[in-house]
């Protein structure tokens, strides 16, 4: 146990022994943090104890709200919450959520405590876990699992499990134009408080996404970042959909155009590195009834341009001015013209 854990985990003991029913003889594992996701802390765990005479084990996920990360102001724990807890009982694979708690008395910031759920989460940008991705896909099953689970997102009955109180958008463009305002006031204030000068590539993209929004023709719950990366994979299927920060209620397309662009499958034909295009369209469409449209797909994939480099943008904004230190932020300014060279080139420039 480091001296930057014992705190953590002595105070995490007390609060859990706290909230579980009649717990005693509480006994925590290492608490081990993991460098995954950049805009919370997290941090992952067992836990051992009896209750009326009973054992009982638990593994749990740990996320605190370092207060200074990417997305502070788009990623709300409580929200997060909700939406698990929406989602439990529903045929989406999530964590259980079990505990939350908004202010700073117990860990000193906003946390949620969840289900740990089996399996692993490569990095789908680096060697092993592209391997990793398509090791899997030879195999057969986590391409039919991996667009399974989007279909099951998609037709999803999201007013029936509470999930209205994300927002609905009105008919028409609305949620096109909803999502173009979110991210730009992204770029705005990265160029405020982070010293980012204005871009003209980044100037058109905007002007392009207001002029050419599409009209939404079906409401979903959207992911708004469906990817391996963001899943956990358990002998070869998905056994839990991580990273609830981007969610809305929207057009099903923006997750599409998410598992269609380039962006996820670098030097791989395999979107997202698992499964093939023909094959996704096939599954897809007869799982949820809804054909894919492309030239919708077409402008999602160039919001998302504009958004990841509003991402890249607001990270880097971040460490340069000193309000975040983790080296993974530094890196991302190089990100911001590769992403707008690919825009520019999609616009035809």
């Amino acid at each position: 146990m480091t001296t930057e854990t014992a705190p953590l985990e002595d105070r995490l003991r007390d609060y859990l022994a706290e909230h579980l029913p009649g717990a005693t003889g509480l006994r925590l594992g290492p608490v081990e943090r993991i460098a995954v996701g950049w805009s919370h802390e997290t941090w992952l765990f067992d836990a051992a104890w009896s209750a009326d005479g009973t054992a009982h084990e638990q593994g749990f996920c740990l996320r605190r709200d370092p207060g200074n990360a990417l997305l502070r102001d788009l990623s709300d724990l409580a929200q997060q919450h909700q939406v698990l807890r929406c989602l439990d009982p529903t045929p989406v694979p999530t964590p259980r959520p079990f505990f939350f708690e908004a202010g700073p008395d117990v860990l000193g910031a906003p946390f949620l405590v969840m289900e740990k759920v089996a399996g692993e989460c490569p990095s789908p940008w680096g060697r092993e876990g592209r391997r990793y991705y398509e090791e899997a896909a030879a195999r057969g099953t986590l391409p039919a699992s991996f667009t399974d689970t989007l279909a099951a997102l998609h037709t999803l009955d999201w007013r029936a499990a509470g999930l209205d109180f994300l927002g609905v958008p009105g008919p028409g463009r609305d949620f096109a134009r909803r999502e173009v305002a979110k991210w730009r006031a992204l770029v705005e204030a990265a160029g405020a408080d982070g010293g980012h000068e204005p871009d003209p590539v980044m100037t058109d993209l905007l002007c392009w996404l207001d002029a050419n929004a599409p009209v939404t023709e079906r409401l979903a719950l959207v992911h708004g970042a469906y990817r391996t990366g963001n899943l956990l994979v358990h002998e070869d299927r998905v056994s839990a959909v991580l990273d609830w920060e981007t969610e809305v209620i929207g057009d099903p397309m923006y997750d599409v155009a998410y598992v269609l662009s380039e962006l996820n499958r670098e030097g791989s034909e395999l979107l997202s590195y698992v499964v093939e295009r023909d094959e996704f369209y096939r599954r897809y469409e007869a799982a949820t009834g809804i054909e894919i449209d492309d030239e919708a797909c077409r402008y999602y994939q160039l919001l998302y341009a504009m958004r990841s480099a509003a991402f890249w943008m607001s990270a880097s904004g971040l460490y340069t001015t000193g309000r975040n230190d983790d080296l993974r932020l530094a890196r991302t300014a190089w990100s911001v013209p590769v992403v707008l060279d690919r825009a520019a080139r999609d616009l035809g420039f």
